[in-house]
């Protein structure tokens, strides 16, 4: 303590001396500070701007920083105080391991003053580490027969601190045989020994446990402790001895390979060799040597093959142990096995089959099984089930046999296959359980007639369709199996149109395709209805049938055929051409019908659907052509300026994609006289091919032409007046009733003429005086075009009163096809303009006369 006294009052002198040091060289432009180690950093070091006498405001001007050369930076300058302050934590220890004075060096430069100061900062040691020993536990080994009074080296303690917090002295815990001695090294340090004090007895006490302190002096002081393990070493004086002279071990058959069935232990007072106990087996049997194991060492009896107990249940041997002296000693163990239930139930398919019919009888041996269990007891009492839901039953045979047999119908097209599974199960506890499959096939029958996808089937067929076209493909589906389930097609005996259905349609044997062998016209065959059969290839076949509806699908293939006016001429290739002649006074109000064009179409739908236009017209906007009904009406009043005679071509077009179309040609002539009607119908027969120089050559012929055939007519009349003499008094008996039932045929004229008469209504009244004769023509009816049908109260005369007459006259009539005189009546008095022709029996006949009437009416 005396030497620690001394060595303080020098740490104080140089501590005094270092401050003075400082002092004078921050005189001289350097600083030195002293700080304890372990600060926290930002800790207070030295007031730098005010030791180098430096103003705040001035270092801030001057550029006043710190510079550190070191690897880590541990001070800082503070810019706002100027403080020199901490900027890690300090382990003196770290930097500093043995070195009496620690000091770290760092620089402060003023850049405006271009001066450099230096700092020097000592790091003072505290108690921060306490004394420790390299190993924490040491054991020494000491013979028993040691003698008192010998000592053994003990391990050093370490303290990092230096001065009074080091390593101070040691300190020995433990029991009266040991003691502590402490001698000191050549450089002053401290080596403790251990000194037996008191001699040992192994059978007393095999160890002692010591506790080993280093104390330093720190305040407060830190300890470091030691644990010292003392073995005391034995000799060779005590013979093994078993706890027991016999083991009887029971332990079940199934006990897992490895596992220890017994450990026998030998007890030897001795320690080290003379006290340590081998173990061997003394006496074995081979049979034994194969499932058991002795470990020499720990005396562990293991199990290393699994023990069965229907090959063996009773084991006894001998072993024993000897120390390294050659002591021994001995004893018996006996190993008694019990029964577990370990065997699971076997079953064997004696017998099977792999088929069966599906129209096998319930009761059909499939599989003969045999059951058997290598168990005892409860062990081996083995119970056989089946599935509930299988088709199946188990019967015992006899003794260890079973029977697997059919229990009700089977049906293949529900379940093909069944693997039926066989399940023992035995009486033990846990109980086990063996199964076995039986793989059974079911064979088909032909039990089943195809069925077809579909109750019915509907197609449709566009006609005109190539010959071979598919039209649709049937199918048929059976429930059964290989050449029971191929299906076969073919077509029920039928006809169409008197010719046999397989000239119209075929069905492809193997597929169900369905084929039209000819082309199709949907105006003949509208729907062809057929039956077509589905046979399967079983013995005997099953077959079944289902109805199919084909319908033909129009087509639009059928131009419109213009009935109305009727044909003038051969249709050409394009469209057909078609003539009429039609009358409209030039009276006619707007809206006035002056003809109907009546078309049809073969086809149906809107393939049939027609609509009307007027394509070309002498005078545009005089007439116009309804869309749907193909009246054609005057869209204005004629003009004197609109030629007399007016050229139209109505268009008829169906709804077809792409339309089709035919033309209609009608002529209309404006007229109020016949006089007018015939100049135009005269000038129309004899129109003039010549160019427009010679047209006043032409006109004069037509109108000579024109006055030869008034003429022509009156001649005509007087004709007709004379042949109906006869019947004069029946017509003055009458009344003087209307000459009914003359046959238009007595007309004859020009080609303009019999269209006139062909379109317009006439009338020829004979009376007994012959001045009261007259011939009336009425115009076009506006409401009607086509011919009318005769009244059932009027006759309906045709040419065979009339052969006499010239054949012109005849072909004229049956080309015209006279409307009936009732009808001609009829629509004459519904025209606006009547032309009366009398001719009257007098001197002046054959004579023109003069001609008065009104716009209405005209009599000459």
């Amino acid at each position: 303590m005396a030497a620690a006294g001394r060595r303080w009052g020098r740490r104080e002198r140089a501590l005094l001396w270092t401050v003075l040091v400082a002092a004078w060289d921050a005189a001289w432009g350097q600083l030195r500070y002293s700080v304890p180690e372990e600060l926290p950093k930002g800790s207070f070091v030295g007031d730098v701007v005010k030791d180098l006498g430096l103003e705040l405001p001035a270092m801030r001007d001057r550029g006043v920083r710190l510079l550190d050369k070191g690897r880590t930076q541990y001070f800082a300058l503070h810019g706002k105080t100027g403080h020199l302050v901490t900027a890690e934590r300090i382990d003196r220890e770290q930097l500093c391991d043995s070195v009496w004075q620690c000091m770290l060096r760092c620089e402060v430069i003023v850049e405006g003053e271009m001066k450099v100061y230096k700092i020097e900062v000592e790091i003072t040691d505290i108690n921060d580490n306490a004394p420790s020993f390299q190993q924490e536990e040491n054991e020494l080994k000491m013979s028993e027969i040691t003698a008192p009074g010998s000592r053994f080296p003990l391990a050093e303690a370490h303290d990092a601190d230096l001065g009074p917090n080091s390593l101070q002295h040691y300190e020995l815990s433990g029991d009266e045989h040991f003691s502590l001695a402490v001698q000191a090294g050549p450089g002053g340090d401290q080596r403790p020994e251990l000194v037996l004090a008191k001699a040992l007895d192994r059978e007393e006490a095999a160890f002692h446990e010591l506790v080993l302190r280093a104390n330093d002096g720190g305040e407060p002081a830190r300890t470091g402790t030691a644990r010292i393990r003392v073995v005391v070493l034995d000799a060779n004086d005590n013979a093994p001895v078993f706890g027991q002279t016999e083991y009887t071990v029971r332990v079940p058959e199934d006990v897992p390979v490895g596992s220890v069935l017994v450990t026998v232990t030998a007890a030897d007072a001795d320690e080290g060799v003379n006290g340590h106990v081998k173990y061997s087996f003394k006496k074995i049997t081979e049979k034994a040597s194969k499932f058991f194991d002795l470990d020499t060492e720990t005396g562990a009896f293991r199990l290393v093959r699994s023990l069965d107990f229907e090959e063996g249940n009773y084991y006894e041997l001998e072993v024993q142990g000897h120390d390294g002296g050659g002591l021994i000693d001995t004893a018996k163990i006996v190993i008694d096995v019990t029964d577990v239930n370990d065997n699971a139930p076997e079953l064997t398919m004696s017998s099977s089959l792999s088929d069966i019919a599906e129209d096998a009888t319930p009761g059909t041996v499939v599989a003969l099984l045999h059951v058997q269990d290598r168990d005892s007891g409860a062990n081996g009492e083995v119970r056989c089930s089946i599935g509930e839901s299988l088709p199946f039953r188990l019967e015992k045979s006899f003794e260890e046999y079973y029977r697997v047999v059919t229990e009700g119908e089977l049906d293949r097209e529900k379940v093909s296959e069944y693997n039926v599974t066989v399940r023992a199960v035995d009486g033990g506890s846990p109980e086990l359980q063996s199964s076995t499959v039986l793989a059974l096939r079911v064979l088909d029958v032909n039990d089943n007639a195809p069925v077809f996808a579909e109750p019915r089937y509907r197609a449709q067929l566009a006609e005109n369709n190539a010959a071979g076209a598919l039209v649709l493909t049937v199918r048929a589906s059976d429930a059964d199996w290989g050449q029971n389930a191929r299906v076969r097609y073919r077509l029920s005996e039928g006809r169409v149109r008197g010719s046999p259905l397989s000239s119209y349609v075929s069905v492809q044997a193997e597929t169900g395709a369905l084929y039209a062998l000819r082309s199709f016209d949907y105006e003949e065959v509208r729907e062809v209805r057929l039956w077509v059969w589905a046979e399967d290839g079983g013995a005997p076949a099953l077959s079944s049938n289902v109805s199919v509806l084909l319908e033909i699908v129009d087509e639009n293939d059928n131009a419109p055929q213009v009935l109305y006016p009727p044909a003038a001429a051969a249709p050409s290739a394009a469209v057909s051409g078609w003539s009429g002649v039609e009358l409209a006074p030039r009276s006619a109000e707007p809206g006035a019908l002056v003809a109907k064009v009546v078309a049809v179409d073969a086809d149906a739908g809107q393939n049939a659907w027609l609509s009307y236009e007027l394509a070309k017209a002498t005078e545009p906007g005089l007439f116009r052509v309804g869309l749907h009904s193909g009246e054609v009406r005057t869209a204005r009043f004629p003009l004197a300026r609109d030629a007399a005679r007016q050229s139209l071509v109505v268009v008829v077009k169906d709804h077809g994609r792409p339309a089709l179309s035919a033309t209609a040609t009608l002529t209309v002539v404006l007229a109020e006289s016949v006089a007018e009607l015939l100049s135009e119908l005269g000038s129309a027969a004899a129109a003039p091919a010549e160019p427009a120089a010679s047209l006043t050559r032409w006109l004069v012929l037509a109108v000579a032409a024109v006055s030869c055939l008034f003429f022509a007519f009156l001649l005509l009349l007087l004709a007709l007046r004379l042949r109906h003499w006869r019947r004069s008094q029946l017509l003055e008996a009458s009344g003087s009733a209307a000459l009914r039932g003359v046959p238009a045929s007595h007309f004859v004229g020009i080609d303009g003429v019999r269209a006139f008469l062909q379109s317009y209504s006439h009338e020829v009244s004979l009376t007994a005086d012959s001045r009261k004769s007259h011939l009336r023509l009425s115009s076009g009816s506006f409401c009607e075009t086509l011919p009318a049908r005769p009244l059932p109260d009027e006759p309906t005369p045709l040419l065979g009163d009339d052969s006499a007459i010239a054949p012109s006259a005849a072909v004229a009539s049956k080309r015209l096809q006279v409307p009936l005189l009732a009808d001609v009546e009829r629509r004459w008095s519904r025209s606006r303009s009547v032309l009366t022709l009398q001719a009257a029996r007098s001197p002046g006949a054959g004579q023109s006369g003069s001609c008065k009437g009104s716009r209405g009416e005209r009599r000459c």
